[in-house]
């Protein structure tokens, strides 16, 4: 039985306070993010605040369902990072409670945020998405001169530029005005000049109607420059009062009304349900009759009269092949036959062509449909899977903050981005099925989650830094160098005399290596690759030096200390061969590129660990004098 406890109350807590910040703060980005699409539709219009707080407040709504998921990421990785930092989650575990007990009211939680987020993607969704393109709709039939900014060219009219110095938005007055038309070619223009003017959107929003007062017209005349001289007539005309009719398309129509009940987006899923039987239906009956028409096609002599097309029908319907029927007729009528199938081969590629775009369109819309059911369930589960992706990472790094957190958000959120938007273009264009296009980003991010949640449960160290570098200066031959400080309470003094014979042992057994060996030498790929077995004599030289180190660390003496520091740390078996796996070497060296990077990596450790042995060897000497410093030779006048 499910009981609350104090621990979920307080995971409880800590969770909704930081997704309650971090909601509105992915809110606010998408907005912005969203609002650039719109940028033109709203500045300059002269819209008024109420008008503008219903854009804002439905695409608030529209975008409610996308912020919602990567809330729940960002908090999660937060809440989580805070715990691990603060070792509260060291504490939790270790009075006997695993991650996912401590996770279960938070998992409830983002279940509870899951069905919101559905519930506003199939309630609320459709009604927003309806009334914010009504509201667009509205806004592009406001007045055409608040669209006309001052102080430049506007060249949002066609074939017309238009430069207003100055307008008047309460009354609608332009001050100043410029107009060039580009009513032909370069003779053809007229520019046209005026103190003020007015415009005014015809009924049909086609047409605006330029009134203008006291002005100039200078039009060139070249449609009547007859003689082709090189002078272009021109007229010039001063008016008090004038009218001017200009094309212009203010993106209104009654297709954009109808498109607004028809789009998926405006439509909950038992609608889009509802409404794909009768869209199939019709895409079927469509493609079927474009099908009959396209299959019985037939070939129509129009230009022949009546007796040669007669007989040439009866000779295609009772001949064995077109060429005898062709040779049928004779030479004016096989000209005739030959460009009247031309022309209706164009022309029914044409038919052909026009019927796939529409087929196309129609196939679209059953997949825009399609994508809009799926994708409403995958975006309310993406909650649960950002949230298995975000807890356990915050759990593994235990990093809080909005430093670390953010950037892992980003970048998941990036991951994201990338396969939900690469599917869903794939899907609409018919290139990957809708299922597989809407569902892949879940697919992808499915896996992380349970991976990542795994490995919190056991305490990896998947993300730890430090495993990570240790890993790469393996592999790229790095090291430390040796850091041995003065200790401040010594126990048992350093046996010298002890370590002095072991040193000199030590460089003797160094020599008689060296000299064996062969560091400098090119070792056989086969016997580095094929041949089982470590450098034990180096293994126990470290193993010793490393013992007579350890001794030595206990004295007082700084030159002592700053000698033993000189000595490097050895690898012992990485100048034998890669791997200490017999099957990984046989492995390594099959594969040629790979075998050749290790052997010559092994050929790098080698040359440094014969530059280490004579280094152990001068430092063992060093040490050597300062402990057991040679007697200095008698004077003779002392004798």
């Amino acid at each position: 039985m499910f009981r609350i406890k104090k621990l979920d109350i307080f995971m409880a807590k800590q969770f909704l306070l930081l997704f309650a910040g971090t909601f509105f703060i992915c809110q606010f980005v998408l907005m912005m993010q969203f609002l650039w699409r719109y940028v033109d539709d709203l500045i300059g219009k002269g819209l008024t605040l109420d008008v503008l707080a219903q854009f804002f407040w439905y695409m608030g709504l529209m975008l409610m369902p996308q912020a919602l998921p990567l809330a729940i990421l960002l908090s999660s990785l937060i809440s989580f990072g805070n715990l691990g930092e603060s070792s509260e989650l060291t504490a939790i575990k270790a009075a006997g409670i695993s991650l996912m007990q401590a996770m279960r009211s938070l998992i409830v939680i983002t279940c509870v945020v899951a069905g919101v987020s559905y519930f506003f993607q199939d309630v609320i969704g459709p009604e927003a998405n309806r009334s914010f393109g009504r509201l667009l709709l509205a806004m592009k039939q406001t007045s055409p001169e608040l669209e006309i900014p001052e102080g430049i060219f506007y060249d949002g009219l066609p074939e017309t530029n238009l430069y207003v110095q100055k307008k008047d938005l309460e009354s609608g007055h332009l001050y100043g005005i410029v107009i060039y038309r580009r009513t032909g070619s370069y003779e053809d223009q007229a520019i046209i000049l005026a103190d003020s003017g007015m415009l005014q959107s015809t009924a049909e929003k086609k047409h605006l109607l330029l009134t203008l007062w006291s002005g100039e017209w200078f039009e060139n005349m070249r449609s009547q420059d007859i003689g082709g001289t090189a002078e272009v007539p021109y007229r010039r005309e001063t008016f008090g009062h004038k009218q001017i009719l200009l094309d212009y398309d203010g993106g209104f129509s009654m297709d954009d009304v109808a498109d607004l009940s028809h789009n998926a987006k405006t439509k909950s899923n038992s609608r889009i349900l509802h409404d794909l039987d009768s869209i199939e239906r019709s895409v079927d009956s469509v493609g079927r009759a474009f099908y009959a028409g396209a299959r019985d096609f037939t070939f129509h002599l129009t230009e022949l009269n009546r007796d040669d097309s007669a007989r040439l029908q009866r000779a295609l319907v009772t001949a064995e092949t077109f060429d005898s029927a062709y040779a049928s007729l004779t030479g004016d009528r096989k000209v005739m036959a030959v460009k009247e199938a031309v022309r209706q081969a164009q022309q029914a590629q044409s038919d052909l062509s026009m019927k796939y775009d529409y087929s196309e369109y129609l196939n679209r819309d059953v997949r825009k449909h399609q994508m809009e059911v799926i994708g409403k369930w995958t975006l309310a589960l993406s909650c649960i899977i950002f949230f298995f992706i975000g807890a356990p990472l915050g759990a593994i790094i235990r990093k809080g903050g909005l430093g670390v957190p953010v950037i892992i958000s980003v970048l998941v959120f990036i991951v994201y981005y990338i396969f939900e938007n690469s599917g869903m273009r794939m899907a609409r264009e018919d290139e990957w099925t809708v299922w597989f296009g809407k569902g892949i980003s879940t697919m992808v991010l499915t896996p992380l989650a349970v991976f990542f949640t795994y490995k919190a449960n056991q305490d990896s160290t998947v993300f730890n830094i430090d495993a990570y570098r240790e890993l790469l200066m393996r592999v790229l031959g790095l090291r430390r160098k040796r850091s041995i400080m003065r200790k401040e309470v010594i126990i048992e003094d350093p046996r010298y005399e002890q370590d002095v014979a072991l040193l000199r042992q030590i460089s003797s057994d160094i020599a008689h290596y060296t000299e064996e060996h062969k560091l400098l030498r090119w070792p056989s790929p086969l016997k580095v690759f094929f041949h089982p077995g470590d450098d034990q004599e180096i293994a126990r030289i470290n193993d010793e030096l490393e013992a007579v180190i350890e001794d030595l660390s206990n004295t007082t003496d700084r030159e002592v200390l700053v000698e033993l520091n000189k000595y490097p740390l050895i690898a012992t078996h990485a100048h034998t061969r890669p791997f200490r796996q017999k099957w990984l070497n046989i492995v390594t060296g099959l594969v040629l590129p790979v075998g050749a990077f290790f052997y010559f990596r092994m050929l790098r450790f080698r040359l440094r660990l014969y530059k280490d042995l004579k280094t152990i060897e001068k430092t063992n000497q060093a040490i050597i004098e300062l402990t057991h410093p040679q007697p200095l030779p008698a004077r003779e006048g002392s004798r």
